[in-house]
């Protein structure tokens, strides 16, 4: 639910109900204009230097914590930056401490997908691809797409998708095959709908830095991490998948002190 009120009196407001007398947030709760905004803290960003940079302060009498974003330099040595995935970086390395040695890729599929380069438990750099921003945008194009991401689409149409992304097809004349192949070749929308993704999915894949790489670390929805690990089988590689909302609530429990 996107926010168009006051966050401060929004939040106070939703205090009342909930009667709780901390409360930990991350993402775009520190953005500019949101709650409260913190600073980006510079990569490479281990756990305790990320926790010191978080604000708090009091709200309707309540102690009130906001997590720092991260910036830092992506794969082709440009700036980047991220608010809330690197509450669930740091979360699943308090669920999983053996990631938090050697060096890791940790993928976090969604509106904003972030690769993250995590080393010995610091990340080191990251870069974001706007995957899920762009499929939302098209399903509201000529397209012609209908139905919900993943919850909707279709396995064949997918697997489509991913096979274009592989093909050297260009991806802008890519996407139009959405819409050509329902007109002229009886495919249905959830059909479109999983091109699509499978096509979005498969570049970002396809544009990722994987070699050397025997295994990724996918945090997210789990029906979507899913996807992933599938279109990063067909590149020779393994996925461990981490539930996103746990990892979140691990981070936001590193802020707030406890276990």
């Amino acid at each position: 639910m996107a926010q168009t009120g006051d966050p401060a009196a929004t939040l106070a407001g939703l205090l009342d109900s909930w009667g709780h007398e901390r409360v930990v947030l991350c993402g775009m709760a520190g953005a500019r204009g949101g709650l409260r905004e913190t600073p980006y803290l510079d990569c490479p960003a281990g756990l305790e230097a990320w926790a010191r940079e978080a604000a708090h302060f009091k709200l309707a009498g309540r102690d009130i914590s906001v997590a720092a974003g991260l910036t830092g330099s992506n794969d082709n040595g440009r700036p980047d930056v991220m608010r809330g995935e690197e509450t669930q970086i740091f979360g699943a390395l308090a669920l999983d401490p053996g990631l938090a040695v050697g060096q890791r890729l940790m993928v976090l599929p969604g509106t904003h997908s972030k690769w993250a380069r995590v080393t010995d438990g610091v990340v080191t750099g990251f870069t974001t691809h706007m995957t899920g921003e762009l499929f939302d945008l098209l399903g509201a194009s000529t397209l012609s797409l209908a139905g919900d991401l993943v919850a909707n689409d279709d396995d064949e149409g997918f697997t489509a998708g991913l096979a274009r992304a592989e093909d050297g097809t260009a991806f802008t004349s890519g996407l139009f095959e959405a819409r050509a192949a329902q007109l002229c070749a009886g495919k249905p929308p959830a059909w479109a709908r999983g091109f699509v993704s499978g096509l979005l999915v498969g570049t970002e894949i396809g544009g990722g830095t994987l070699s050397g790489l025997d295994c990724v670390v996918l945090i997210g929805e789990p029906l979507l991490s899913t996807r992933y690990r599938e279109a990063l089988r067909r590149k020779g590689v393994e996925a461990v998948e981490m539930a996103g909302e746990e990892c979140a609530i691990a981070g936001l429990r590193l802020l707030d002190g406890r276990d």
